[in-house]
């Protein structure tokens, strides 16, 4: 069994995201697996401002949410960053999320080329959603989770779920109307036998 931690960024309380990720959930949690889910609707977590003061031993000084949330990072193997495309990338809130990683961060004595510290081992996987569908769609978003996330952070990729097509951005979700949620389920129950997964769809990556 592993710990799951879902970081959901934004998105209608019904809206496709949600959709999506309640369908990893379920596959997650029917595979063996214990989740929990943050939303960041509920959980305000402001951006980094660089201060620097968590480089010296002191949690993050900003009065936010971030510092609860900690422990439970810490807890997790996985943590699964979901969030709406929009403007072409992540959620700002999501990215936030993100940013605030650098108060976790060790000091490395020997830091590799381009890096400064060190973080906890984790495994990761993205989650995403849009209206639109084309082959670049998802192009910042995924360049984004590939540099950040898991070329300097460190985390080990466990796939990502690109929903395309979920409806017009003016109306209501479709999600119901594509083949994502089950798609999502699939993620979710293998998502420790990925390489499988990966060889049954093409939307896993």
């Amino acid at each position: 069994m592993k710990k799951i931690l879902v970081i959901l960024g934004g998105g209608r309380p019904k809206g496709n995201t949600r959709q999506l990720i309640d369908s990893f959930m379920q596959g997650a949690m029917d595979a063996g697996h214990a989740v929990e889910l943050i939303s960041l609707n509920k959980v305000e977590v402001k951006g980094c401002i660089g201060c620097n003061a968590c480089r010296y031993g002191k949690p993050c000084v900003q009065k936010d949410g971030f510092n609860e949330l900690v422990p439970k990072i810490k807890e997790a193997d996985l943590i699964v960053f979901a969030s709406p495309l929009l403007f072409w990338t992540i959620s700002s809130k999501l990215k936030a999320f993100i940013e605030r990683f650098y108060c976790i961060a060790e000091e490395n004595p020997n830091p590799p080329l381009g890096r400064y510290e060190k973080y906890p081992v984790k495994d990761a996987a993205l989650l995403m959603t849009s209206a639109d569908n084309f082959f670049w769609t998802y192009e910042q978003a995924v360049s984004y989770y590939k540099f950040a996330v898991i070329n300097y952070i460190g985390f080990q990729d466990r796939g990502m779920l690109l929903a395309g097509g979920c409806g017009d951005t003016n109306g209501k979700p479709e999600i119901d109307k594509t083949n994502h949620l089950k798609e999502a389920y699939e993620f979710g129950k293998a998502i420790y036998e990925i390489s499988e997964l990966k060889k049954s769809t093409s939307r896993i990556f």
